[in-house]
């Protein structure tokens, strides 16, 4: 081998002529790296070449190569390269070299300790970390990280050395490198400590994190940003360890991050760095920070740093404490019970609210938008409270709190739009004085903060609008159409964009009130359809194509169809031009042009399906990936980590994780170019953990979900395209990120539904409507078994094992509502059948893999609270039960055994939604089994006469419907008459409210009970009382009931009902009339006979009431 000429080309690899680069590059692979001598000659330069950086180069290349060339060498030289190596690496003086030849080190270690050679280097090691030399000292010890980095499990019977040689050097008295080495080293042992195994390691360790902690202080202090940086990625990794490792330390821990997070005398960036390791702690200890009971101090902390966000405009995305501060208050909210964060939070919102300080009135309304969509029902219940102190602010005399205070009502508008909407008398107007204020003021500064109360306003609009009902939008277009126009010529995009949205939003809620101002809306924005010079003017394409989209479905088909064929063919145009946001409002508009036009629609499929298709069969393997606001530096650009190219797209969320696992990947490097040599297992092993979404995935999860939504809308002209379709998908299921995962069984189960309805309307084969029970009734067509068979093998794949609770949840929704629209045939199988109920009870007690955190041996009943978000996996698992029992009917019975005793538990939980939740379950699982619920009977009566007196007006509600449906359906006759006096006692002080449709429950269970046992049921008294009531305004679903026990007691010849006719005729003539849905058409039909058998007993009762009057002249 030509060794001048192989130096050469090393140099040649550090010029920066790229094409030099890539040549020797090409020639080094090639003529150079198969041999075992370009190893051999890589060592030498790594030990004695002149230039730092050939040394550096040398180690990269070396370490590469060991694995492949090691063995090869001769065995007489080995001890030599060893010697040589160890030597100069204690003595090398540019610590990034003298890091990389550790590595390499450690590499040859790993295959000489494997095969027994090598012996002295541990003593050799632990002489040079016990040296009296600091230099010697830090390298021993880092050498000792890289090798545990290595080959932890090997040095598992070292530990007890290891720990003993540890407790000294964390303690280091002259080297900082030394201490932080020392906590690297641990930080490996931390992943490979067996806690139940080996309980020594376990004390040793925890009798370390003391130390570890004065390290992390002692380098805050300092101000040593870089050693910061480690010693905290050092506890953000003992996070992710057996939670036994912190257990004893925990909650000291977090006080001490909680201290460093809040105290503003440290830098920003190490308060950051302490806000983030508390965020990790809630996401993955959640239940140990739930059972310590500090959310209250963590959000009330996080409030008191938010009013430090200084000058910074409400959407900019700077890293600072504040920023974090408001990333936490948003974790906390998403994980932890209302009353340990929302709760304490509405306490302290007044007294920011009217603080005389302008920062503190910011703080408060940014803190609660940022906690509206982690506790949205519980903050609903608020709003009579919140709404005050939010119109205030509006009105704030500080222009930044305004600008907040426009923020906070995007938020909340958002997650509790219909909510927020009813008080648009208030809002509307207080956002369109903040519009016009800002028009009016704003200058021609790029800056000017006026832009931002626009841009605010707009949003805010946008948000607000959308929990309208039509008839009160309606008054506000001649007042916001106009204003809105105006700014569709402004010369800021973003200014455009916002204006262009909420007047898209507005003419979704208006409807056809909007058609006055569409033809003119159209032309004025039909100049942005084909723009595409800038991304700016891409991403407003892409807005205006979204609001179109919204008024296509306002005018409707007829009057947009002028429209209809530019604009598709502009959206197929957008798919090429390079910009995400676009390709994906394409998409959106393709869904609601679907709606809109429906089967008319079929012209376009072929186009459609095919860009859709197009975007699910694209690569991902550019990597361009979406990292947290930390990046926002790197933004646009390509970055090279572990040889990998890496393309920095938005911002999103909190990056700590993601750019912990970036520097992880890094370190492997140490900051080198690893070019040239291929990938070793361990640098894809540490990429692999690097989880991150692809663009290119954010645009899969919307084209899957708009496949969905064409096939749904198009019906019998999407068949042609059904199979492939399913072939597209399928795959989708197991991708992954979780948000393509969700659309793509969402998307399957509409595909099911809509081949089932075909096929039950006989435009996809012949079926008769399905009939409940097992084994089934009604045999579905081949292709639905077939799809049906599909469906289940993909869902119970992912369902089982899934991480993520908000992709468990929608697997919950769309199971449920597919057994309720399409019956028993998913689940026909028994295997299928009884692993969906597996997967519901490990839900349902807490069990499943996405409601686990690190903390595996906490004890999650004594927890009676959850939060919203976790609560709602369990709540759209008790509606499978539900479905279940829908679908299965009375041989629903038998199953309701392995569901009851944890049922009943929720139903007597300290948590009101958790038992109203729970007895509804009851209710509708009673009412779908029929008489099968009998054996039931007493465990449920029992319960159910407890919440009758529920303190919470929707248990109680439940309760009511529940005892209604027992009654009537058990046929545990002597249990359920003992009961009827104390049931009718209890039921009578709720036909006197109507909360909570409390009288309507509370109606249909007395008729219940008197067609079940009309004779231990005092009518006389009751019937009277009874009819008073009627009609019904809230729960017409309880009219059935009622009117089939009116019926019956006619049929019967009943004395008290016949008394009643005179009173019974207004409300007949009432309930049949509209609305059509306060009668189901079976009841109607007996009702319009009953009608006309009172006309000819009483022909002058319907006097007066013409609908009743036309039934029996008809």
């Amino acid at each position: 081998m030509d060794q001048q000429k192989f130096v050469q080309l090393l140099e040649s690899v550090l010029e920066p002529d790229t094409d030099r680069v890539k040549a020797a590059t090409s020639t080094l692979k090639k003529n150079y790296y198969t041999s075992p001598a370009s190893l051999s000659l890589l060592l030498q330069l790594l030990t004695s070449h002149d230039s730092s950086q050939l040394r550096q180069l040398a180690a990269v290349e070396a370490r590469s190569l060991v694995s492949k060339h090691w063995a090869s060498l001769p065995a007489d030289q080995k001890p030599h390269v060893r010697s040589q190596l160890l030597q100069a690496t204690l003595n090398e003086q540019v610590a990034l070299v003298r890091h990389s030849s550790a590595r390499v080190i450690s590499a040859i270690a790993a295959v000489d300790l494997a095969d027994g050679e090598w012996t002295d280097l541990p003593g050799f090691l632990q002489q040079a970390a016990t040296s009296s030399q600091a230099r010697q000292r830090e390298v021993g010890v880092y050498i000792l990280f890289t090798l545990l980095e290595t080959m932890g499990d090997e040095f598992t019977s070292k530990f007890r050395e290891l720990f003993a040689l540890f407790r000294n050097t964390i303690h280091d008295p002259e080297s900082a490198e030394v201490r932080v080495n020392t906590m690297l080293a641990l930080s490996k042992m931390a992943l490979v400590v067996d806690a139940d195994e080996d309980p020594a390691s376990l004390r040793s360790f925890q009798e370390a994190i003391p130390g570890m902690v004065g390290v992390l202080k002692e380098s805050i202090d300092a101000g040593d940003e870089d050693r910061t940086i480690q010693t905290f990625e050092v506890f953000q990794t003992f996070l992710g360890c057996d939670s036994q490792l912190l257990a004893p330390h925990f909650k000291d821990l977090v006080q001490f991050m909680i201290n460093i997070a809040a105290d503003t005398e440290i830098a920003d960036d190490s308060r950051t760095q302490a806000l983030s390791f508390l965020m990790q702690c809630v996401k993955y200890r959640k239940m140990k920070v739930q059972g310590l009971k500090i959310g209250e101090q963590l959000t009330l902390k996080s409030l008191q740093i938010v009013t430090e966000i200084g000058d910074s405009a409400a959407d900019e995305e700077d890293v600072n404490p504040a920023r974090s501060a408001l990333g936490l208050l948003d974790l906390l909210a998403a994980s932890l019970p209302p009353s340990q964060v929302i709760v304490p939070l509405l306490h302290a919102l007044g007294p920011y609210v009217n603080h005389s300080n302008p920062e503190y009135r910011r703080a408060g309304i940014l803190a609660l938008g940022m906690c509206v969509e982690g506790a949205p029902d519980f903050i609903a219940t608020q709003l009579n409270d919140i709404l005050p102190l939010v119109l205030r602010l509006l009105d704030d005399p500080e222009i930044k709190v305004r600008q907040a205070a426009l923020h906070g009502v995007a938020r909340l508008a958002d997650d509790l739009a219909d909510e927020v909407g009813k008080e648009h008398l208030k809002l509307i107007p207080a956002l369109v004085r903040n519009l016009e204020t800002a028009m009016q003021s704003v200058t021609g500064d790029e800056k000017d903060i006026n832009l931002d109360i626009i841009k605010g306003s707009c949003n805010a609009i946008d948000s607000l609008i959308e929990g309208l009902e039509t008839k009160d939008v309606a008054q506000y277009l001649p007042e916001l159409i106009p204003r809105l126009s105006r700014l569709f010529a402004h010369p800021d995009f973003k200014v455009k964009a916002g204006a262009i949205g909420a007047v898209g939003s507005i003419a979704a809620s208006a409807e056809q009130a909007f058609s006055p101002y569409f033809e003119a809306t159209m032309n004025t924005l039909s100049e942005y359809v084909g723009i595409k010079d800038s991304d700016d003017e891409l991403d407003l394409r892409a807005t205006v194509t979204d609001a179109m989209g919204s008024m296509a479905g306002a005018v409707g088909p007829e009057a947009f169809k002028p429209y209809v064929q530019p604009l598709m063919q502009a959206s197929e145009q957008g798919l090429h031009l390079g910009n995400p946001k676009l390709r994906e409002s394409s998409y959106i508009l393709w869904s609601t042009m679907a709606k809109v036009y429906e089967l008319d629609f079929k012209i376009f499929l072929d186009g459609v399906v095919k860009g859709l298709f197009e975007s699910l069969q694209q690569e991902e393997s550019d990597l361009e990936v979406e990292l947290g606001e930390e990046a926002q530096d790197l933004l646009g650009t390509e970055i090279t980590i572990a040889g990998k190219k890496v393309k920095i797209s938005a911002a999103e969320g909190d990056g700590r994780a993601t750019l912990k696992k970036l520097s992880q990947v890094a370190q492997m490097a140490d900051g080198e170019d690893e070019t040239i040599a291929d990938d070793e297992e361990d640098d894809d092993d540490a990429w692999d953990e690097l989880t991150t979404v692809t663009a290119v995935a954010l645009e899969k999860e919307i084209a899957v979900e708009v496949i969905g939504d064409v096939l749904t809308h198009t019906r019998k002209e999407y068949l042609p395209y059904l199979e492939k379709t399913i072939e597209a998908v399928m795959p989708m299921v197991e991708h992954s990120y979780e948000g393509v995962r969700k659309a793509a069984i969402g998307t399957l189960y509409r595909a099911y539904a809509a081949l089932w309805g075909l096929a039950e309307d006989g435009q996809a084969g012949k079926m008769d409507k399905w009939l409940p029970g097992l084994p089934l009734k009604v045999q579905p067509t081949n292709e639905i078994t077939k799809l049906g068979d599909m469906l289940m093998t993909a869902t119970l794949a992912v369902w089982a094992e899934e991480e993520d609770r908000g992709t468990v949840t929608d697997i919950n929704r769309n199971l449920a509502a597919t057994l309720k629209l399409c019956g028993p045939a998913l689940v026909h199988d028994t295997s299928v059948l009884e692993r969906v109920t597996t997967v519901v009870v490990t839900i349902i007690t807490k069990k499943h893999p996405c409601q686990q955190d690190m903390d595996d041996d906490d004890d999650l009943d004594a927890f009676q609270e959850s939060s919203e978000y976790d609560w709602l996996v369990i709540d759209t698992a008790l509606d499978v039960i539900i479905g279940l029992s829908m679908a299965l009917g009375e041989t629903f019975g038998q199953l309701w055994k392995v569901f009851e005793k944890i049922v009943l538990k929720y139903a007597g939980s300290s948590e009101s939604i958790e038992r109203s939740t729970a007895v509804g379950t009851i209710a509708e699982c009673t009412k779908n089994m029929g008489h099968t619920v009998t054996p039931y009977t007493s465990s449920l009566l029992k319960l159910l006469l407890h919440r009758l007196t529920d303190e919470d007006a929707e248990t109680k509600s439940n309760a009511a419907f529940a005892t209604g449906l027992l009654c009537e359906a058990s046929n545990a006759d002597q249990e359920i008459l003992k009961a009827y006096n104390t049931i009718l006692e209890k039921l009578e002080p709720l036909l006197h409210t109507q909360e909570a449709r409390l009288l309507d429950n509370a109606a249909g269970c007395v008729s219940r009970m008197i067609m079940k046992h009309k004779d231990h049921v005092p009518t006389e008294d009751v019937l009277p009382a009874l009819v008073e009531l009627l009609p019904l305004k809230m729960d017409y679903e309880e009219n059935e009931p009622i009117f089939k026990m009116i019926i019956q007691l006619y049929q019967s010849n009943d004395e008290t009902m016949r008394g009643l006719t005179p009173r019974l005729v207004p409300i007949l003539a009432h309930v049949l009339s509209p609305p059509e849905e306060q009668l189901t058409d079976d009841i109607r039909e007996q009702l319009v006979e009953l009608v006309k058998y009172l006309h000819k007993q009483q022909p002058a009762l319907l006097q007066g009431h013409e609908s009743l009057m036309s039934i029996v002249t008809t």
